[in-house]
């Protein structure tokens, strides 16, 4: 089953944009089938998270998706958004149909 994934970070310009870029990295070296994906800032994605499976974002800002979470988007804090490594294990790892 595939699945949609949102990042985020505080102004949705640099450190989402390059966590999107490694979460593609990552997903085509696992076979993830993602449907769409998309890089925001911390406001945007609040508002948007429920329409996504999965949020990514820096662990400090998990608890800005606690309504989302609560409807059933996954949110997985990452401590480096650059970690390929840290986003294959925590993907793999979240109870979501990646492939």
């Amino acid at each position: 089953m595939a699945v949609s994934v949102i990042v985020c970070c505080a102004n949705g310009s640099g450190t989402s944009l390059m966590a999107a870029m490694t979460l593609e990295k990552a997903a085509k070296a696992e076979g993830w089938k993602l449907t769409k994906t998309h890089h925001c800032s911390l406001s945007e994605g609040k508002n948007a998270a429920m329409q996504y499976d999965i949020v990514l974002c820096p662990q400090n800002f998990t608890n800005m998706f606690a309504a989302a979470a609560a409807k059933g988007t996954t949110v997985i804090g990452l401590r480096n958004v650059m970690s390929q490594k840290e986003i294959t294990e925590k993907m793999n790892a979240c109870g979501r149909d990646l492939k």
